[in-house]
């Protein structure tokens, strides 16, 4: 027996969207012609510039799910926004800069307003009154107003129906580039990107300072970038701390060459790598000075477009615990040993070897992966990747830096750097280059300018969502920048278009509760980008542990066709603001849309879902989950009639659903009584399949009773033995 749902927030959009169509239409051409009699509604004699298509709008209320506020700036005559029916309603438009406003276009719906006024603010507070009407005639309505803005408002007062009020289309016209002019892209990459050239003297001495100071501030506020300009570098070892992250400005990774090592270790934490986070290498080749290169990390430590010429050692010196890990897009030469390593996912590589495997390692796409051959040994091996695309990263061209954006690839096999790389390379003009201090009112002014966003190492507090609206756009941070919403909003926000790239940020949750911290896509989204999707590629998601921290759901992808390629989203275990109230954040990620795909995912320690699946044809290569360590007692947990919430829970009415190499781990330290009925929960459907799942208690903290649903063995006692199906149904 299922548990009731309805307390989840589910953010599924309706089976379909009421549109009204020609009849509307030819009724309101007609009124737009007798509106031509009307005085202060005649068409403007020069043509301005439509400045609010697939701006940011806000509202005092929307009637449904689907007639939201975004309908009223999407160009789409077949669809609106309507309110709640009452008095008074308003909807809110960000320009995203100040700019003198010259025309405001109405395209009623039947529900009109009769009496209303049109408000003009520079700074979303202080309103002036640019025109108002109590005989509003509805159909279309074209006002000639003047005024310098930023927000534009429409405040309605009375209806002239029993209805909310209804718009197809508010639009609002003028000249871009107001007071505070243009912003501008390009400039300089701030004080934490430290870019060396074979010739910079004692970069020896700069690392290591740097590591002093990262090694063990696992909640602290540097933030740095080291790039490597392409060239030869004898001797180094480059010890990576927190919140650190090092590059070659190569096109390829062999441009830039280090005669030595790129380290993660973990004498920091005597030996133990668990808490090895927020690190990170790319696109450089190293020469191993032992022959093999240690890369000891756990979660949010990517190791991408990498050619290691040796071996790769992914535990720490002396064997110590560690649970990582993730490898994409990368050459190594010798032979990959894991040795300690639980746990790890290398994505369409190149390998001389694999090592060993403790519970669960996967790889899709690699030459040179080991055979299938789960649970003994644990290798989950898949020949391609079904679709992915490499992460943006930036490079230099010449004496110019460059982002480059890889091309989407499908069945993919090894790296992708094998000759010309193939893909879009954008200069650095056309991103909004942001520094500490940049307010989010900025960010976006810049994104609805048409720049891309490039965040330098540092920590962005914002009082109002990010919101990414143009398709193509491309959202890149350098070295582990963070940002975190002020007040309870959600820090960012993605519009229902094409291709955009999110890559190389943290989202650090506020003390004050926000109903989702990432949200890609509206409710209710249903485009299709399969021919060129977005990608969300190391996002990592955090509540709690370097302070108060309150999310209700972390991330939510509404957009079809959406890949998520490397995220780490946890509710933090240990740390400041920890505690099973303090830091409360019921759900970590939650996919609507439909063809979502996930490669390497990792959520850790909710409340309750870690992951719930509500769209179709979803699919996942290998997923990482911890149960939440503090559940105080089983009462807590419980889920209806079922003993805890699921690690990843696909909803009864998906039809088509499938998952490769995952496993749910719990250690309830507080209670070790507390039994958990499974990590997986799943419809029972010819469509719905898992292949390679386990579960795992901690030392006895805690038990599962199955592995998904009903089936698979429990966990045994303080054995730490994972319970294993190989295939479900």
């Amino acid at each position: 027996m299922h548990a009731p749902l309805s307390a989840v927030p589910v953010f599924r959009r309706p089976a379909s969207v009421r549109r009204r169509g020609i009849a509307a239409s030819v009724a309101a051409t007609l009124v737009a012609s007798l509106l031509m009699l009307i005085p202060g509604t005649t068409a403007a004699s020069a043509a301005p510039t439509l400045l609010s298509q697939g701006k940011p709008v806000t509202v005092s209320s929307t009637e449904n799910g689907g007639t939201p506020a975004a309908a009223a700036v999407d160009g789409d005559n077949g669809t609106r926004w309507s309110s709640a029916a009452a008095d008074p309603q308003w909807i809110r438009i960000d320009l995203g800069s100040t700019v003198a406003v010259s025309q405001v276009v109405l395209r009623w719906e039947t529900a009109y307003a009769k009496a209303y006024r049109i408000e003009l603010s520079t700074n979303g507070t202080t309103w002036t009154s640019a025109y108002s009407t109590t005989t509003g005639p509805g159909g279309n309505e074209t006002l000639n107003i003047s005024g310098d803005a930023r927000y534009v408002r429409l405040t309605g007062t009375t209806r002239a129906t029993q209805y909310g009020y209804s718009l197809w289309e508010f639009q609002v016209y003028g000249e871009s580039g107001g007071p505070g002019g243009p912003i501008q892209g390009g400039g300089d990459l701030g004080p934490n990107v430290k870019v060396f050239d074979p010739a910079t003297p004692n970069i020896q001495g700069t690392l290591d300072q740097i590591f002093r100071q990262q090694e063990s501030a696992q909640f602290g506020t540097g933030r740095y970038q080291l790039l490597f300009k392409p060239g030869t570098y004898n001797n180094l070892n480059a010890q990576l701390g927190f919140y650190t992250s090092i590059s070659g400005l190569g096109l390829k990774p062999d441009d830039t060459n280090i005669n030595g090592d790129v380290t993660v270790d973990a004498g920091w934490f005597n030996g133990n790598a668990t808490q090895n986070f927020w690190r990170s290498a790319e696109n450089l080749a190293l020469n191993p000075v032992s022959g093999s290169n240690r890369w000891a990390v756990a979660q949010a430590a990517p190791f991408r477009r990498m050619h290691v010429k040796g071996g790769l050692n992914l535990a720490p010196n002396g064997y110590g615990w560690a649970s990582g890990g993730y490898i994409a897009d990368s050459k190594v030469d010798g032979t990959i040993t894991p040795y300690s390593q639980q746990q790890w996912y290398t994505r369409d590589s190149a390998i001389g070897g694999w090592g060993n495997g403790v519970w669960n390692m996967a790889f899709s796409g690699v030459e040179g992966a080991p055979a299938q051959s789960f649970p003994n040994p644990p290798y989950t091996t898949l020949n391609n990747t079904p679709t992915s695309r490499e992460k943006p990263f930036l490079y230099l061209d010449g004496n110019t830096y460059k982002v480059f954006v890889p091309a989407k690839r499908t069945n993919a096999r090894g790296v992708s750097w094998n000759g010309t790389p193939q893909g879009e390379s954008l200069p650095l003009d056309q991103f909004y280059v942001v520094k500490p201090g940049a307010t989010a009112a900025t960010i976006n002014a810049a994104l609805a300018q048409g720049l891309h966003l490039l965040f330098t190492p540092g920590i962005y507090h914002v009082d109002q969502s990010i919101n990414v609206n143009r398709a193509n756009t491309v959202v890149l941070g350098l070295g582990y920048a963070t940002i975190i919403p002020d007040n309870g909003v959600t820090a960012m926000k993605v519009a229902d278009v094409d291709g955009v790239k999110l890559a190389g940020f943290l989202i650090d949750a506020g003390p004050v509760n926000s109903p989702t911290l990432l949200e890609v896509g509206p409710q209710n989204a249903s485009a299709d980008h399969s021919a060129n999707p977005t990608t969300v590629q190391d996002v990592f998601i955090r509540i709690g542990g370097a302070g108060p921290g309150k999310a209700t759901t972390s991330m939510v992808v509404n957009s079809d066709d959406t890949i998520i390629d490397h995220t780490w989203i946890w509710r933090a275990d240990h740390g400041d603001g920890v505690g099973w109230e303090t830091n409360r954040a019921d759900y970590g990620l939650q996919v609507n849309g439909d063809d979502v795909l996930a490669t390497g995912l990792f959520v850790e320690h909710f409340n309750k879902y870690d992951v719930r699946w509500s769209g179709e044809r979803g699919r996942t290569i290998f997923f990482q989950n911890e149960k939440a360590y503090d559940a105080p007692n089983q009462a807590a947990i419980q889920n209806g009639s079922i003993q805890g919430y699921a690690g990843y829970k696909v909803d009864d009415s998906v039809v088509t659903h499938e998952g490769w190499a995952m496993g749910s781990y719990c250690n309830y330290t507080s209670d070790p009584n507390i039994r958990q009925e499974h990590g997986f929960q799943a419809p029972v459907k010819p469509g719905v399949k898992f292949h390679n799942i386990l579960v795992v208690s901690l030392g006895g903290m805690g038990q599962y009773n199955h592995v998904i649903n009903s089936t698979g063995s429990p966990t045994s006692g303080t054995s730490t033995v994972p319970s294993n199906v190989i295939n479900f149904p």
